[in-house]
């Protein structure tokens, strides 16, 4: 046989023998070294949209989003035989009920079950919404110090809105308006400045409705020595929604956690919170 024979036949003889694998169906075993190894992960779809809670209320009202800290597997702090996802949750209803009972303000709360948010959560549903105030309800732990007693407010520590305001511009400055000025297509600095701008407004606002609820709460809540407090709180960061994070008392100490695990204590706390609100939302359509 020539050499080109030769190289004719090494060429055509393996299409010879893959067409009659082809035409006899036949399969050629694949080695199964690794395939053990494989992992099969179903990725979670990213871009169905969380959906946002009820709002109860006229729409030309101003919205308040309630927040009840903690829920699900965060029980938050616990005493006296309470948990206190439980006990602010029955605060953020009783606060709801009072202010739909009332009328001229809408109202929606983060969550309505013992379901878990995170704080990101829980000011993008206020942010999202478009609330015009944003409370969140705790209650505190004094751990064995069982006579530590009395609620206090919380609002954004200087410090600490200094530093948000310069994440929240470099996280959103491209597509973001903040209380109606438009931050899109910022520079980060320049973006930076008017979202502390807003935040310096923002706080102002927070800062009047504490005042007012010390003063509607005189004589009916007992509060800390320390009242008012700032902190640099995540959930309170919404440059543009005047929030606050209201300690309804410490559920370590008997008389606090008994008080606002009743109904007479609920609707002490519904009624101050709710009289501080409508005040609030008054003085802000006269200004």
């Amino acid at each position: 046989m020539t050499m080109r024979a030769q190289i004719l036949l090494l060429t055509l003889l393996p299409l010879a023998v893959l067409a009659v694998l082809a035409v006899t169906a036949v399969r050629i075993p694949v080695p199964e070294i690794g395939r053990g190894y494989v992992v099969h992960i179903e990725l979670p779809v990213t871009d169905t949209p969380e959906a946002l809670p009820d709002v109860a209320g006229a729409n030309s009202a101003p919205l308040v989003v309630i927040d009840a800290g903690h829920g699900g597997h965060d029980p938050g702090a616990a005493g006296q035989g309470y948990r206190e996802k439980t006990i602010v949750l029955d605060l953020a209803r009783a606060l709801r009920d009072e202010l739909e009972k009332g009328g001229g303000v809408r109202v929606a709360l983060t969550r309505d079950e013992d379901r878990y948010l995170v704080h990101a959560e829980r000011v993008d549903i206020a942010r999202k919404l478009g609330a015009d105030l944003f409370i969140s309800i705790h209650a505190d732990s004094a751990g064995d110090a069982a006579d530590v007693t009395g609620a206090s407010i919380y609002t954004l520590s200087n410090q600490a809105s200094s530093q948000a305001a310069a994440r929240f511009a470099e996280r959103e400055n491209a597509s973001d308006r903040l209380n109606g000025v438009d931050v899109g297509g910022e520079s980060d600095a320049v973006s930076t400045i008017l979202v502390e701008l807003s935040q310096r407004r923002t706080q102002e606002k927070s800062d009047e409705l504490a005042r007012l609820i010390l003063r509607e709460a005189d004589g009916v809540i007992d509060f800390h020595p320390q009242a008012r407090r700032s902190a640099a709180l995540k959930v309170l960061r919404a440059p543009d929604v005047p929030s606050i994070l209201f300690e309804s008392g410490f559920i370590t100490n008997e008389e606090d956690a008994q008080r606002l695990a009743s109904p007479e204590g609920r609707s002490r706390f519904a009624e101050v919170m709710a009289r501080a609100i409508r005040i609030y939302f008054a003085r802000q359509q006269e200004s």
